[in-house]
Order: C-alpha cells, then sequence, then structure tokens
C-alpha cells in the first residue's frame, strides 16, 4: 500500500519529460525502446554484449502511475555488473484492471524472451523484478506460470500477497480497498494461491518498514520454502516504501549488494 506522500510523488513523477528519470541521468545508458503490443518496454544492453544474464522490471504506482523509465540507477548498476536489463510499461488504471495489468506483464516477458538474443541477452537467464505493484505483478505471474523459464524473482516490498490474508489483517484499506474492490478476484489476483503444489524458482523478497510489509512478507516467505523453493527475505525495515526501490544501485546500499549477490548465485 502506498500512502498518501508516495501517491503525490508518483503522481508527480509521471509529469516529468519522457526519460527524464532515466536516459537524462548523468552517465545513463541509452535504452532501446521496442513496441511488445499493449505497451512499450526499454531495453538496456552494454555495448558488445552477448549471452549475457537479463533483469525483467516492474515498475511500481499502486497500478495507477509510474512508467518504464522511472530506473534509478539500475541500469548504470546492472550493466556495469554484467547484466542486460529490461523495463516495461504496462496499461494502468482505470483503462486496465489488474487482471489485464498481469496479461500485459506477461506478454512482455513473452517478447522479451523471443527476441533478446539479439541485443544480447540470455532467454534461459531472465529474472523477473519488481517494485510495489509491480512487485505483485511479477510475484502473481512468476507463481502462476506466466513467466516459463524465469530463472528467479526479486520482489521488492509488497503486501498484495495473499488479498484474503490481507483483509482479514485490515490491509484492505486506501490503495487495496480501490483496487482490489471485489471479493470475488481476490483469489485469482493473489500469488499466494499458486504456490502450493510446485517448487518455485529462486526467490529474493524484500520488505520495507511501511506498514505490514514485513509481517506478509515473511508469510509469504514461508509459504514458498514449503515447497522446497529457495528463498531469500531481505530484512529492509531501514528503508521506507520508496527509498527501498530508488537507493537501488547507489553505492554503499545494503539491499543493492545483497540483490547482487542473490543474482551472482542464481544466473551470473
Amino acid at each position: 500500500m502506498i500512502d498518501r506522500r508516495s501517491f503525490i510523488v508518483a503522481a508527480l513523477a509521471t509529469l516529468l519529460p519522457p526519460g527524464a528519470s532515466a536516459a537524462g541521468r548523468p552517465g545513463q545508458p541509452e535504452p532501446q525502446t521496442l513496441d511488445y503490443g499493449p505497451a512499450k518496454l526499454d531495453i538496456y544492453a552494454p555495448a558488445g554484449a552477448k549471452n549475457l544474464p537479463v533483469v525483467f522490471f516492474v515498475h511500481g504506482g499502486a497500478w495507477r502511475f509510474g512508467k518504464r523509465s522511472q530506473v534509478g540507477s539500475k541500469p548504470d548498476f546492472l550493466l556495469a555488473n554484467g547484466f542486460v536489463f529490461v523495463s516495461i510499461d504496462y496499461r494502468m488504471l482505470p483503462e486496465a484492471d489488474v487482471a489485464t495489468q498481469a496479461g500485459d506483464v506477461e506478454k512482455a516477458y513473452a517478447y522479451v524472451r523471443a527476441n533478446i538474443a539479439r541485443h544480447g541477452g540470455d532467454p534461459d537467464r531472465i529474472v523477473g523484478m519488481g517494485h510495489s505493484a509491480g512487485c505483485h505483478l511479477v510475484a502473481l505471474t512468476g507463481m502462476r506460470g506466466g513467466l516459463p523459464c524465469v530463472a528467479a524473482l526479486i520482489l521488492d516490498d509488497t503486501r498484495a500477497y495473499d488479498l484474503a490474508a490481507l483483509s482479514r489483517n485490515g490491509g484492505m484499506a486506501r490503495a487495496y480497498a480501490r483496487v482490489f474492490s471485489d471479493p470475488k478476484q481476490w483469489a485469482a489476483l493473489s500469488p499466494a494461491t499458486f504456490v502450493e503444489g510446485k517448487k518455485h524458482p529462486p526467490t529474493f523478497i524484500a520488505y520495507s518498514r511501511a506498514p505490514g510489509r514485513g509481517e506478509e512478507s515473511k508469510a509469504f516467505a514461508e509459504r514458498l520454502r514449503a515447497t522446497g523453493t529457495k528463498v531469500t527475505l531481505f530484512d529492509g525495515s531501514a528503508y521506507t516504501h520508496m527509498s527501498i526501490n530508488g537507493n537501488f544501485g547507489e553505492d554503499g546500499d545494503a539491499l543493492t549488494a545483497a540483490a547482487l549477490a542473490f543474482l551472482k548465485a542464481t544466473v551470473a
């Protein structure tokens, strides 16, 4: 859930000129923009890239805001460490509901998997990564099998792992209450629904100090571990909901170091 201040920050960010938070950063590599059908995606690749692991990123914004250029230092950092980086747009509420957004993520992933080799990426070493609403969408599509052959998942700070449990715990308020207003859809839109019965790709779960993040993240991690899935749980209680994403790739950032170690252990 994003608080009032975070909503304002996200809304203001959408008013920035295109690329202001990506290509406009000093030293930021220029992406190649491609149309995958419902929306566009950006591919950042080092010069001469060949068969490199790929980080496939889905931005947050309460399912209503945000854009693919809001990537901070991620491209610089990941390219410097031997990765190709992809950031996608997907259709926003109210134009598209969450089920449609999940479908967009799966279409973008399928496009990347089919085409990333020509940009220097390895289609068999793609890591799905998302923050906030994007974290929920990556978790949902990853758990339900919508990201075939995904090598690993990095889930960065959401409460939307189990919507029915969230409601029971009093967390179905504000953004969540507006986005997930129909209880009949909760099971289909909850990543936890699809956990049992199979082992999932290695999963890195991070949570901030925002209300409820730790409890829901720990519960989801335990459900995954019960299937034999390798889970890394990162205590990000030193971070706000925004900084746990915005600081990624910055010098000395603890989450960045932990995520890089996870990436090296799984796909690098």
